[in-house]
């Protein structure tokens, strides 16, 4: 078996590693059998995200399971919003000529140049978690399936749930990811839908990066702007965590309610103390092992796989 990290770089910065085993089954395998195994490179965004913790994780597991399928390397970046991080760790997948890379891409467009120059080098992309932006796939000529959850959908059921507490007219904000993301796009929109159909008064629609202390910062000014603020909806768990800290900080917690995405286990005792209403499970760490699947389908018949929807479901304290 072989498993290697090529995240150098990032490791250094946040100060962990992702320790894997490097060795080989001797006796076996053949050195022509070790040959014809495909290099499968996994590249997740923040590894400082709990989220893609669970994603790395669960890809350790599934290569741990299978490993007489392929090798794995896997890498991620700092923090959501290191694109020329993720840019160079595509750069050098491509340099080893893996066969396939399994991209949850920092940005919907900015790693368009970098994914068409794998492609051009017979490298399969698959993209999970964040899509990449359609229009510009097509336009660079390129195949990538995308596998991953509907991200509206999911936010419009955490959104509705919301929806049962608060009455037309009623104050709310939206805390979203990075606006150039996808996924970040989707979630606001989902809550969007939600809130229209209460009748619920958005006041504001803030980018809080995916970060914790960013959100955290974003929402207690809303909270001090606006008086009669009754719900903070955040595009993830981090910022969830974040804007719990400035409803509390506030003296507001049971008047503001929170919502998130993603069902990290930080988010638990919130959920079940009642800080959190409500977040959403897209199952991440089997979003790198459906990539790495469908990759395999690609390889050994040679056919290309439509987009893959995967599951995504409401969260509550009851379903703890």
């Amino acid at each position: 078996m072989k498993i290697i990290i090529k995240s150098a770089v990032v490791l250094a910065v946040i100060g962990t590693l992702l320790v894997s085993g490097c060795s080989r089954q001797q006796g076996s395998a053949t050195k022509a059998d070790e040959v014809a195994k495909p290099r499968i490179a996994v590249i997740v965004k923040s590894l400082a995200n709990e989220f893609f913790v669970n994603m790395a994780d669960g890809t350790r597991q599934h290569h741990a399971e299978n490993s007489d399928s392929y090798e794995l390397i896997l890498n991620g970046i700092k923090d959501e919003a290191a694109l020329a991080e993720q840019v160079a760790l595509v750069e050098q997948m491509i340099a080893l000529r893996v066969d396939v890379i399994v991209l949850a891409p920092a940005d919907s467009k900015a790693l368009i140049p970098i994914v068409r120059r794998a492609t051009a080098q017979g490298i399969v992309v698959i993209n999970i978690d964040n899509q990449l932006d359609a229009a510009l796939i097509a336009e660079a000529g390129i195949n990538v399936p995308f596998v991953g959850p509907d991200n509206r959908e999911g936010a419009k059921k955490v959104g509705d749930y919301l929806a049962k507490d608060l009455n037309a007219g009623d104050e709310v904000a939206i805390i979203g990811g990075i606006s150039t993301a996808f996924n970040a796009q989707q979630r606001e929109q989902g809550f969007e839908d939600a809130m229209a159909s209460v009748g619920a008064n958005i006041i504001s629609v803030q980018d809080g990066s995916w970060h914790q202390a960013e959100a955290s910062t974003i929402a207690s000014a809303l909270i001090a702007e606006h008086p009669n603020l009754k719900a903070l909806l955040c595009s993830n768990d981090n910022m969830a965590i974040g804007a719990v800290a400035a409803v509390r900080q506030a003296g507001k917690t049971g008047q503001i309610q929170v919502v998130g995405f993603d069902n990290i286990s930080a988010t638990h005792e919130l959920l079940q103390g009642g800080d959190m209403l409500a977040t959403a499970d897209q199952y991440g760490h089997q979003l790198a092992v459906y990539g790495i699947e469908y990759a395999l389908q690609i390889l050994n018949d040679g056919t290309v796989p439509d987009d893959y929807k995967t599951p995504v479901d409401l969260i509550t304290a009851s379903d703890l």
